[in-house]
């Protein structure tokens, strides 16, 4: 009997020597009646909102067989674009230049289909933020009636998140508190306090048309541009462990 004890004290001596050097706590596994228990819930959270501010890419191409040309038949359509744009309402500083590139490809007739020199290809585009969104349609319409050829990028947002986001996280909790009550009610149990929470901004969905246009500007006068913003969802999760009574 005596070497059983011996041999069982010098196992946890050597436990602990182990778990001090490696410089981690370890716990050890508790036998009887002092074994804890827990309940571990997820919770969702979900808030549907109107954007209420739009970010749209506009941009102009030309091309000529003279780089000066290409370059200049550009700047006068874009300074055209951008007058428009303001005429609109929107301010200087919602837009801004994302690129602008002069590049040269293979020139081709078109009766005959071989190469006749080269020619030069101009890309200005600018990002836009429009904050009225009833007016946006109409806005890109001004905009391609003035020269713009290429539009794409259209996101649909909200310029303020913080106030959806808190509301989603406290929906999420609360969700998360009424799955465990039901769960302990039914097992027979009674929470505790919590043990863990972890909390994940599970982020927005937006809405992403995509507006391409081909040639030069001036679209039919009498046609509109059809837009529908829908809603942005601003989601949460959180995960909760409680102890158990």
């Amino acid at each position: 009997m005596l070497k059983k004890v011996t041999f069982l004290a010098v196992l946890v001596l050597s436990g602990l020597i182990l778990a001090a050097c490696s410089g981690t706590t370890t716990v050890m596994p508790s036998y009887g009646s002092g074994t804890s228990a827990g309940l571990s819930v997820n919770g969702h959270g979900q808030v549907n909102l109107p954007p209420d501010v739009a970010y749209v890419t506009i941009g102009v191409h030309t091309e000529a067989t003279d780089v000066s040309n290409a370059v200049q038949d550009n700047a006068n359509q874009v300074a055209a674009v951008m007058a428009s744009l303001s005429e609109a309402g929107v301010a200087l500083e919602d837009m801004q230049t994302s690129n602008f590139s002069v590049y040269t490809t293979d020139n081709y007739d078109p009766t005959t289909g071989l190469i006749n020199g080269k020619k030069y290809s101009v890309d200005n585009t600018v990002n836009i933020t429009a904050r009225d969104l009833a007016a946006l349609g109409g806005l890109l319409d001004r905009a391609i009636s003035a020269g713009a050829n290429s539009i794409w990028g259209v996101t649909f947002d909200l310029e303020n998140k913080e106030a959806a986001s808190a509301e989603a996280r406290d929906m999420a909790v609360e969700d998360a508190k009424a799955e465990a009550q039901a769960l302990a009610t039914a097992a027979g149990v009674s929470l505790g306090d919590i043990v863990t929470i972890s909390y994940t901004n599970t982020g927005y969905n937006n809405y992403y048309p995509y507006y391409g246009l081909g040639g030069g500007g001036g679209g039919d006068a009498g046609a509109t541009t059809s837009i529908v913003p829908g809603q942005i969802t601003v989601s949460a999760d959180v995960y909760i462990t409680y102890a158990l009574k």
